[in-house]
């Protein structure tokens, strides 16, 4: 096989939806807020988001050592739950409904690389959970998955298919296992 030399990370088309300025205030703001434990509150984090241009709803539970990309391309809805480490890699959106817990740990992609491209070209893709949706710890949902209401990502599973409502998959890749059965 001949040698091919790559062209790497040629991603010029990619715009991540706010300036240079805005952009390095939040690496800043991001790293001393948000991936560290020093500031344990939820409150003091929502607002900064907020200030971001995130779109957040009433009640959501931040835990501390949460790493996020991109809070403009991020909307959250009530009564979320955001665990510790969690990584929100939001090069394009990402909408979480209402009643979504994201676990420990557990990482959100939207972004990937066209490994058949000589230029390793990026490859991107919105990410949709919906209501009632638990990203388990440890989890990774890839670009471009939607988790349907209810569904559950099992601890360590890799979702690289959408998941249907109210089902439960696990694995790597991530498989439908049974229905999400609710005792009431």
């Amino acid at each position: 096989m001949s040698k091919v030399r790559l062209d790497l990370f040629n991603n010029d088309w990619y715009h991540p939806g706010a300036g240079i300025l805005k952009r390095t205030l939040w690496y800043f703001t991001n790293v001393i807020f948000f991936k560290n434990g020093w500031v344990p509150f939820s409150g003091i984090r929502i607002r900064l988001l907020k200030l971001f241009g995130a779109k957040i709803g009433k009640g959501l539970v931040l835990k501390p050592c949460v790493n996020i990309k991109s809070p403009w391309l991020l909307e959250i809805g009530d009564h979320c739950w955001i665990g510790e480490e969690v990584w929100i890699d939001n090069l394009v959106r990402i909408k979480i409904a209402n009643q979504v817990c994201i676990s420990q740990g557990a990482m959100l992609l939207t972004g990937n690389h066209n490994y058949k491209d000589i230029g390793f070209g990026l490859l991107t893709g919105e990410i949709h959970l919906a209501e009632s949706v638990w990203i388990g710890a440890k989890s990774i949902v890839c670009p471009g998955i939607t988790c349907q209401e209810g569904s559950i990502l099992t601890a360590g599973s890799v979702a690289t298919q959408n998941m249907d409502s109210w089902s439960i998959y696990q694995g790597n890749p991530a498989i439908f296992k049974k229905k999400r059965i609710l005792n009431e």
